[in-house]
């Protein structure tokens, strides 16, 4: 790993939109697990609910996350892992960029199946 680190995010990673929705990534069964969770991709979509966000008084919440991970040389299944550190964006139905996401815990135990 040239340069990247941070800790392996899961599935159970506690993930927010910067209004405080949940971001909850959608993983597929892969034989590499974090504290029994499998390990979340840049493949895994991340969906957002509870966003509260308005712009003048219109309902304008997050969706989704959209992570760019590096080329860190980890990959599970052919995609490259996400770290706690990993660059991200959360966006609306629109795609339009509404901020980072907030990463509030991440799992370290790792065990392959």
């Amino acid at each position: 790993m040239s340069g990247t680190s941070g800790n392996l995010l899961g599935a159970g990673a506690l993930v927010s939109c910067p209004h405080g929705g949940r971001a909850a990534a959608t993983t597929g069964a892969t034989g590499v697990h974090i504290n029994g969770a499998p390990v979340a991709t840049a493949a895994h979509p991340f969906t957002v609910t509870g966003c509260p966000h308005t712009v003048d008084g219109v309902p304008t919440p997050c969706v989704t996350v959209r992570w760019a991970a590096e080329a860190s040389g980890v990959t599970v299944d052919g995609a490259p892992v996400l770290l706690d550190t990993s660059a991200a964006q959360c966006l609306t139905a629109a795609f339009v960029p509404q901020g980072p996401p907030v990463v509030h815990s991440a799992q370290r135990e790792v065990s392959i199946r």
